[in-house]
């Protein structure tokens, strides 16, 4: 096989990555520097030529698709220069999960942990980059940076790359691996389809639950307006003015601010089943000698969660003082609605694709707790409720042109803007106190004294608001037979502004001291102890919880370059070696909301690095390749890390705090990994990999309320190793049912280890500590937050080759792992552990045709066994729930039809 066949077939592979119609579709002359898609087929075995011809997943990185070199075969994990894993929208599917960070957690070393955050080889989600074909995304969530994959529905996305050896196309920012998500692109073929499917769990569905109104459009996920703040509470927010500092009329902003809608908490005897629907089309038109392509899809979903948790904490290190114990019961509704809009055109060996995609998901929750806080009053019980509507949206629009310049050059554009919004208005939170007293005449009552200590009312209005543009360009060059150079810049603007404002409610002395008012008043449900004519009569006023950093703006302008060559020093052995500079500037300022105060405690981080990496492969036969990389990294701070405002996450049970001092962290990565390729389906792979970081960001635990912050470690170091399996067996000569049929094992497991490191003389910086010494905030030895020693994966599974039939059970486990820390004293608390455990799942899939048309049937068990969700603290004999609960087994039943 000559030099130039290979490279010829390496251009072929690499536009196959990007736009498959274009690859199989050419007919061009090599002299031209068109495709020839024949060379690679011709010099391979029949094997490896079903493959070439094999549906291929579309992948849209930075710099263009993945180089191959010509003798390593189209499968992208096979030929691609670096580590990665990829799901094809084949493989999302047996999956069965209804967003990608589900289908995600099948890869090998990946876990999702919370709200779809995905973690890489235990690393948290801030060593973790999403992007959507090739382009950053802004993130929903004021507790994050990164976007939480359980945004993405399945149905918008054509495949997921995960990679996790660096190259220096990809943003410095890069600790784990990158997560690149590709949107379903323009079709081969017009089509129509459209699907319905209904889901409960056994916890759950028609089992009795809590709610309360809102509004009238909450079940399309958009609050009515009800919500938004009063003429009066606006006016306020408007003036600049402090309640307390200036003379503001609270009195009669609180008369305007408490209705049944959004704090009357209810009983619902029975919680509805779940529902979605999806619609998508998609239709090529001859426009001359051009295509153009137009994809349309849609979907909504309504979905309901009941939990009833255990929640515990403790203060001291040995965990017999109990500090709180609350039973709490969460119903959420979460309502996702979901679009994407597609046009492409291909003309020649040149595309242009402008893609735009649309999420809005609303969680709509309503809580009841009851419990006690011993460690400060033995005898005390407590009621609390909370009715809250949190609004999270995502809008994206990418324009990319992918042009061929002669023979030897080729460029690729990328432009993008994406917004993302998270709104919650009008949350409302009440605490009620029961002395159980025998000398108190309402000792019997559940009471809201308004006062702080017996009994609160709180209402929160919260809104975060984040642009990013980014554009990228990428030149490169084919010129000398066995190398390809690319050479490449980019650009990001990030920017953020987020508000919390939080009115305390308070009764006036008088209140307080008068035992027919507290009878008369302080024993009502919230929307009567706080209706206009209480407020008023009474003299109830207001208190701004926290006037210190109310609001803040947040930026983050990144500007890179680099250049990156693919060689191919022989026929066997190929170097992939780069480096990129990137230069960053990162801001966080509060935001003037007061006109004669302003909050401290603002960052300004600006830095530049010379990021280099390689990864050498070597084909040591046609069926076993090695790997080796090597490369260095960073990891940024998150936005809310750094602004020191304090922000409570009832989910977890845990208040947070941010540091203004953090700084970057630096990771030296390397990696080696053994493929053994037993057809062009089958695979096994072995692998070793160590991290070395430098000042890595962790969390610790401060105060008697227990209050999560973060600071720099001096050091951690993580190693482990990989290993995974894809097998298919023919079940061809059992006749009948299995006449078409092949068993399918796909199984990886990951062991992990991470230890942080603190020395004597070590220390930290933290906003406003006395202490600046790094033991004092980290334990010697203690595990990186997150990370799981064990995850394994295994799917076992039936597949139909003539036809759509597939049956599988999907198995998954994941070890203990610590996710927030103990206080840091002498002796130290124990960690907070998350125990994942087992879950098995199973997930049917049938394809039938009905009066000519293609439908398809889905059936899905979720948590067969009923694994629980469980965070606890434990030391020796003494055992505290910080957060557990029951989660229940889950059925879903769809079915889609295709026109």
């Amino acid at each position: 096989m000559s030099t130039q066949s290979r490279l010829v077939g390496a251009l072929i592979a690499t536009t196959a990555l990007v736009a498959p119609s274009i690859a199989l579709a050419q007919d061009a002359d090599p002299a031209a520097g068109g495709p020839e898609t024949a060379t690679a087929a011709q010099d391979s075995a029949p094997d490896q030529q079903a493959e070439t011809e094999a549906e291929q997943p579309e992948i849209s990185l930075p710099g263009g698709a993945i180089i191959v070199t010509g003798r390593r075969r189209a499968d992208p994990v096979r030929s691609s220069a670096q580590v990665v894993s990829v799901l094809s929208s084949a493989d999302i599917a047996r999956t069965g999960e209804g967003n990608i960070a589900g289908s995600l957690s099948r890869v090998t070393g990946l876990s999702v942990v919370g709200a779809g955050y995905v973690y890489v080889r235990g690393l948290g989600d801030r060593y973790s980059l999403a992007l959507l074909n090739g382009s950053p995304l802004p993130s929903p969530e004021p507790l994050r940076r990164v976007v939480p994959l359980d945004l993405f529905p399945t149905g918008v996305i054509a495949s997921s790359l995960v990679q996790k050896s660096y190259s220096a196309n990809f943003p410095g920012e890069f600790g784990g691996g990158v997560i690149n998500l590709t949107t379903k692109a323009t079709p081969d073929d017009p089509f129509l389809s459209v699907g319905v499917s209904v889901s409960g769990d056994s916890y759950t569905t028609f089992n009795s639950g809590i709610t309360y109104y809102g509004s009238s459009t909450d079940w399309l996920g958009f609050d009515s307006g009800a919500r938004d703040p009063s003429p009066e509470l606006q006016a306020y927010f408007d003036s600049g003015q402090l309640i307390g500092s200036d003379p503001v009329d609270s009195t009669a902003i609180a008369a305007t601010l408490i209705t049944g809608n959004n704090s009357l908490i209810q009983q619902q005897s029975s919680i509805p089943a779940n529902f979605s629907a999806s619609l998508s089309a998609g239709k090529t038109f001859a426009l001359g000698e051009a295509d153009l392509g137009v994809i349309f899809a849609a979907g909504y979903s309504n979905k309901y969660l009941t939990r009833d948790t255990r929640q515990q904490t403790s203060s001291s290190f040995d965990l017999t003082a109990i500090e709180s114990d609350f039973e709490r019961r969460t119903t959420d509704q979460r309502v996702v609605i979901n679009s994407l809009f597609g046009l492409g055109l291909e003309f020649g060996n040149n595309r242009i694709r402008w893609t735009n995609v649309y999420i809005h998901d609303a969680l709509k929750q309503a809580r009841f707790s009851a419990g006690t806080r011993p460690a400060q009053n033995a005898t005390n019980s407590y009621l609390q409720t909370s009715a809250g509507f949190f609004e999270r949206q995502l809008f994206d629009t990418q324009l990319v042109g992918e042009f061929a310049l002669g023979a030897d050059f080729s460029l690729d554009l990328r432009g993008g803007y994406a917004n993302s919004q998270r709104k919650a208005p009008s949350q409302t939170d009440f605490e009620y106190v029961r002395t159980n007293s025998p000398s108190d005449p309402f000792g019997q009552l559940f009471v809201n004294r308004l006062n702080g200590n017996s009994g609160t009312a709180l209402i929160t209005f919260q809104d975060l608001d984040e642009d990013l543009w980014s554009g990228g360009a990428d030149l490169t060059w084919r010129g000398l037979d066995p190398l390809a150079i690319t050479i490449g810049g980019a650009y990001t603007d990030q920017s953020r502004t987020s508000t919390r404002r939080q009115l305390l409610f308070r009764a006036p002395s008088e209140f307080l001291g008068n035992p027919d008012l507290i009878s008369a008043i302080g024993t009502l449900r919230p929307d009567y102890l706080l209706s206009p004519g209480v407020v008023t009569d009474v003299g109830i006023t207001l208190v701004e919880n926290d006037p210190g950093v109310p609001a803040f703006a947040a930026s983050l302008e990144t500007k890179a370059g680099y250049v990156k060559a693919v060689w191919e020093i022989v026929d066997t052995l190929s170097l992939d070696v780069g480096v990129r500079y990137e230069d960053a500037t990162q801001t966080v300022t509060p935001i003037a909301v007061f006109n004669n105060f302003l909050g401290t405690g603002s960052t300004n981080l600006s830095n530049d690095y010379w990021l280099p990496a390689a990864t050498l492969t070597w084909e040591i036969l046609p069926e076993l390749q090695f790997r080796l990389s090597g490369s260095k990294t960073i990891a940024r701070p998150q936005f809310r890390e750094l602004i020191n405002q304090p922000y409570y996450d009832p989910d977890s049970n845990r208040s947070y705090l941010g540091n203004p001092l953090l700084t970057d962290s630096e990771l030296y990565n390397g990696e080696a990994r053994l493929e053994y390729y037993l057809s062009n389906e089958e695979r096994v792979s072995v692998a070793g990999f160590y991290k070395r970081i430098d000042n890595p960001i962790e969390s610790f635990v401060f105060g008697l309320d227990l209050t999560t912050s973060y600071a720099n470690a001096p050091e951690a170091d993580l190693y482990g190793a990989e290993f995974e399996v894809q097998k298919y067996f023919g079940l061809y000569d059992w006749g009948g049912f299995f006449d078409s049929r092949r068993f399918v094992v796909i199984g990886n497991y990951t062991y992990t280890n991470s230890k942080i490191k603190v020395g004597p003389g070590d220390t930290t910086a933290v906003f406003g500590a006395a202490s600046s010494i790094a033991s004092d905030y980290f334990r010697d030895g203690a595990p990186l937050t997150g990370q799981s020693d064990h995850l394994a994966n295994v799917q076992l599974g039936l597949e139909d080759e003539d036809r759509l039939s597939q049956q599988t059970i999907l198995i998954s486990y994941a070890s203990t792992r610590a996710v927030s820390r103990g206080l840091n004293g002498t002796p130290p608390q124990p960690d907070v552990i998350e125990k994942p455990g087992l879950e098995v799942d199973f997930v049917a899939r049938e394809g039938f045709k009905l009066f000519g048309r293609e439908f398809e049937v889905k059936a899905e068990v979720r948590n067969i066994f009923g694994t629980d969700h469980e965070e606890f603290q434990r030391f020796g004999d003494n055992f505290i729930d910080v957060n557990t609960y029951t989660r229940g087994t889950s059925f879903s039943l769809g079915v889609t039809a295709t026109f």
